[in-house]
């Protein structure tokens, strides 16, 4: 009895996690406009969703069962968003200010494949140059790290744009000319 009960908490929980990340990766799609993918994923997340809680509902009288099911929901939040991170869906806007202006500082970020738009601005300090940097998010992070290389004291924002439409940049992200 042990040993089932035992398998019982580890079925549970796997599902549970599998679900959840199911439910996430979902979520992520349909906000990012792959209602057809999503409209896949949900149909399998709904499946995997009701044999889950038909498991806890049979046995509610074990309240290892239960405990189960919890913490494979929390588990299945971190594991989806981590397979989110991993999937990186979309594009990222990445303002940045440096502490000087520096005008190779866009031309070596365009030579990497980025699309960047800059101009002179100021701050407290004097005179700085703002940059708007538009890249897929699998770069995300790259570009970071390749910002902080060139101007370590450099100000940096990120946001996700809802919508692009034009400039030579998205043209070339179509065409799959970006990060060759």
């Amino acid at each position: 009895m042990l040993d089932n009960a035992f398998l019982m908490v580890i079925i549970i929980l796997l599902i549970n996690v599998v679900y959840v990340s199911f439910f996430t990766i979902r979520m992520i799609l349909t906000l990012k406009g792959y209602r057809y993918t999503a409209a896949l994923v949900s149909t399998i997340e709904v499946v995997i969703y009701v044999v889950g809680l038909g498991l806890v509902l049979d046995n509610l009288n074990e309240i290892q069962n239960l405990i189960a099911y919890a913490v494979g929901y929390g588990i299945g939040v971190v594991v989806g968003m981590k397979i989110e991170e991993k999937m990186a869906l979309g594009y990222i806007t990445v303002n940045v200010i440096t502490k000087e202006y520096d005008k190779d500082l866009p031309r070596t970020l365009r030579a990497e494949g980025y699309g960047v738009t800059n101009w002179a601005a100021n701050g407290l300090e004097g005179e700085r140059m703002a940059m708007q940097i538009l890249t897929p998010r699998k770069y995300e992070m790259k570009l970071y790290s390749r910002i902080k290389e060139l101007d370590e004291k450099a100000f940096i924002i990120a946001y996700e744009p809802k919508s692009i439409h034009g400039g030579f940049w998205v043209k070339q992200v179509r065409k799959g000319k970006l990060m060759r």
